[in-house]
């Protein structure tokens, strides 16, 4: 493997544990909350009914109804063990293609329902973005992950063989019925 490789393989495998590691601790920390602040007050639990709330871009009508009492319950329930597990998949190596797929759709989600389109500092709100915000530059990087496979570079899923382009020709070959293959030996 040259040097340029090696370089491409590592940080392949470093993106994917970053961003990995980035969902597995939202998901963690909404799933540990209620926590204790500094002061020793009590945290209120996590919630999707803010951002849901709050959603405004094309699809901010379904979160707003995702926000009802009944469908937040879930939610609120769903959303953290999908990043936990997206996040565990991404920086184990495991299962990677299917925890990057699930990563895509979390912020694909996530840029939907809050499109930046003020490109005016917002009160509350992290930094000043106009159509390309930090949920988008993560989605282009997982997507870079989906194409390069990095769960065959490095992680648990080198741990199980992968078909050989030999073997899978010759599940795919045709095979020949016993009356040809008798004609074939006649002949």
């Amino acid at each position: 493997m040259g040097q340029g490789s090696r370089l491409e393989a590592f940080g392949l495998v470093f993106l994917r544990t970053v961003i990995g590691w980035h969902f597995l601790y939202e998901g963690y920390y909404k799933l540990m909350l209620p926590g204790w602040t500094r002061a020793g007050a009590p945290l209120n639990h996590w919630s999707a009914a803010g951002y849901l709330h709050g959603a405004t871009g094309p699809f901010a009508g379904l979160a707003h109804a995702l926000a009802s009492p009944g469908m937040l319950a879930a939610l609120d329930i769903i959303v953290p063990v999908g990043l936990l597990l997206v996040g565990l998949s991404l920086v184990l190596g495991l299962f990677t293609q299917l925890g990057a797929w699930g990563a895509l759709a979390f912020l694909t989600l996530f840029y939907i329902t809050a499109i930046p389109l003020a490109g005016v500092p917002q009160p509350n709100m992290e930094g000043t973005y106009l159509i390309v915000n930090k949920n988008l530059v993560e989605w282009a990087a997982v997507l870079v992950l989906i194409a390069r496979h990095t769960g065959r570079i490095a992680g648990l899923d080198t741990l199980w063989p992968r078909p050989t382009t030999d073997a899978i020709a010759i599940q795919n070959r045709p095979t020949m019925s016993a009356a040809a293959a008798s004609q074939s030996v006649r002949g």
